[in-house]
């Protein structure tokens, strides 16, 4: 596993089975040559690959945007010649899964995401009513351009997404 060590005792109770996976995410420093050759390996002796996300960058604690887990799931995947299962954003499953834990429909959910790729296009994939980015966390200025489907809108903060979703609720009351 290819984790953050504070996800491990999310894994802890999965049940033992002959198939072998290698399952990655956000490892920060435990992406080391050794720990991907190892993964590799893993691979090509025939495990699948699972991804977590497949997110390009994150906001680190510098301020300043890092490699995040999907650099990494790409270099496995051309390594092995394995596409990975990605598990968590921008999959449409993964969107679909937690507004059926919530019991609601795609059609009256919204996301709200600093993401344009994973957050934003994902969602809308998935056939969320509407996606906000916000211009805060990892946001620079012209990522709701390359991306498609793009925002439903852009906005400043939390605070904006949610008077944005307020006022096209009235909208619809009247």
């Amino acid at each position: 596993m290819l984790i953050h060590s504070g996800l491990t005792p999310d894994f802890c109770e999965l049940p033992d089975r002959d198939e072998r996976a290698v399952i990655v995410g956000d490892a920060g420093d435990a992406f080391t040559y050794a720990a991907l050759n190892d993964a590799f390996r893993e691979l090509s002796a025939g495990a699948e690959l699972l991804a977590l996300a497949t997110n390009r960058t994150f906001r680190d604690a510098d301020g300043e945007l890092s490699l995040d887990a999907g650099p990494f799931v790409a270099a496995l995947e051309f390594a092995s010649l394995k596409r990975a299962t990605v598990i968590g954003k921008p999959s449409s499953e993964f969107f679909l899964s937690a507004l059926a834990s919530m019991d609601c429909p795609p059609d009256q959910a919204i996301m709200v995401g600093d993401d344009a790729e994973a957050d934003i296009a994902g969602a809308l994939r998935a056939g969320l009513s509407a996606a906000l980015l916000v211009r805060t966390g990892k946001y620079r200025q012209g990522d709701e351009k390359p991306f498609d489907p793009r925002p439903t809108a852009t906005v400043a903060d939390l605070a904006a997404a949610a008077d944005w979703i307020l006022a096209r609720r009235d909208d619809c009351a009247d």
